[in-house]
């Protein structure tokens, strides 16, 4: 039985992990990092409130197996440069170190297609460079999943990309060979492949986009 430790539980992507992590029978213990409480009772659950400043003292001593990393803002949410690299990039490699120092031998990150350190473009560049970093601390095992357009509601209203959702589910059809990795995605499906993925680890770095996450769920 594992204990997995989740940023990111109050997020699309992140609420499907959760439910999936519960809803498995390998999994003894989920612990949440939130900034504000759910309010969700299991039997397996453990909700630990936190952000990234007080993150070292909150998880101190949490031993986990797991670590699965869903957090991340957007441009509109969060216009300055400086914090939303801190959100989508220092947030997630701090948790990572973290969860390796209290014993997690495996990590599972949501990232973007096309992440590139090297990229003249900030959000690509960025979410490159948080994959280097994590894969940087050395887990046995780093699992990056790298999704196109997320399909599923989110909570708050984000009309524009309501619309490219729309599109995305006319034209993934289109996405064939090589451009399959351009297709949308559902969360949901997003999650079901990481949780399936932590349950039969070989590879000690692996990068999963469309082909590679929809093939777990069959």
């Amino acid at each position: 039985m594992k204990k997995a430790i989740l940023y990111g539980a109050s997020g699309l992507v992140g609420s499907y992990i959760l439910e999936n992590l519960l809803n498995d029978a390998h999994y003894e213990q989920i612990i949440i990092v939130v900034r504000k409480d759910l309010n969700m009772q299991h039997p397996k659950l453990k909700t630990l409130i936190g952000d990234f400043h007080s993150l070292a003292n909150v998880v101190k001593g949490i031993y986990t197996d797991e670590i699965f990393i869903a957090l991340g803002t957007t441009q509109k949410k969060t216009p300055d440069k400086k914090e939303y690299y801190q959100i989508d990039h220092d947030y997630p490699v701090l948790a990572a170190k973290l969860a390796k120092e209290n014993g997690a031998e495996s990590v599972f990150l949501v990232s973007a297609i096309g992440a590139n350190a090297n990229s003249s473009v900030f959000y690509v560049k960025m979410k490159g460079e948080t994959e280097q970093d994590i894969i940087s601390l050395n887990f046995d095992h780093t699992y990056i999943f790298r999704p196109s357009m997320i399909l599923g509601n989110r909570k708050e209203k984000r009309n524009l990309e309501k619309v490219l959702i729309a599109i995305f589910k006319v034209i993934n059809p289109l996405f064939i060979g090589k451009s399959s990795k351009y297709k949308g995605i559902e969360a949901k499906s997003i999650a079901q492949s990481m949780v399936k993925a932590a349950n039969k680890l070989k590879e000690n770095i692996k990068i999963l986009e469309w082909e590679e996450m929809t093939a777990l769920l069959k």
